[in-house]
Parts: C-alpha cells; structure tokens; sequence
C-alpha cells in the first residue's frame, strides 16, 4: 500500500549525485539575473525546492519594484564569482559560500542543496 511519503521528494546520497559546483556557479548567476530583471524566475524553477523558490521569487518582485519605483529598467548584471567555498555536513548535503564581485560590491552568496529525486535542489539560497 502506498502513503503520502512515497510521492514526496525521495533523499538521495551524495555518490549517485554530480560535482555540485557547476550547478552552484550557475544558480547563482541565474539567480543574480532573476534579481536584475532579466530572466523569468520561472526558468530556475526545477532546480529549487518549493520554499526556497517562493523566497525567490518574492525578492525578485521587491527588486522589480525597487527599479520600476526608480525608473530603471532592467540590465544584464555585471559580476565576477570570485570564489566558491563548498562543504558537506551530511550524505545528500551540500552548503557552499559564493563570492560575487560586482562593479560597486562584493557579496557573499549562500546556498544549501540537497539530493533529491536524484538530482540537486536549492533548499535555501541568501544574498549577503
């Protein structure tokens, strides 16, 4: 008989899972251009869990906001990742530290992703 855990998001270790690195480079770029009003949040969806991809979603309208309130309009970002600190403190479990240089700051990025359904999810992503 099958329940209600056998259809939510199955845990996966890390040794069925790729090198997350390239996957954190490029959420991170997408997520920069999702900021900047320039690519549809909606094209990062798959690889984010649910929770974290509302809190994406919402920053993106409050940036979106924020310009129109301006009257900027949206722009490719400029920004350089200057480094990519990458640690595991479970099977299945990343947390990684990104660091972005734009033209007038430098960020830290961080980012937690969890195997699962046999691929990497964000299930928590911060801009310092």
């Amino acid at each position: 008989m099958m329940t209600l855990e056998d259809f939510a998001p199955q845990p996966t270790p890390s040794a069925e899972l790729p090198d997350p690195t390239p996957l954190l480079q490029s959420l991170t770029r997408g997520v920069l251009e999702v900021l900047a009003g320039v690519r549809e949040a909606d094209q990062l969806a798959r690889w984010f869990a649910e929770d974290a991809f509302i809190v994406l979603t919402t920053r993106a309208n409050l940036s979106a906001r924020a310009r129109s309130a301006r009257g900027v309009a949206p722009a490719r970002p400029v920004f350089r990742i200057l480094s990519t600190h990458v640690s595991s403190p479970a099977d299945g479990i990343v947390e990684a530290t990104l660091i972005v240089q734009t033209p007038g700051r430098t960020r830290a990025v961080a980012v937690r992703l969890e195997g699962l359904d046999r691929r990497w999810r964000a299930t928590s992503l911060a801009m310092l």
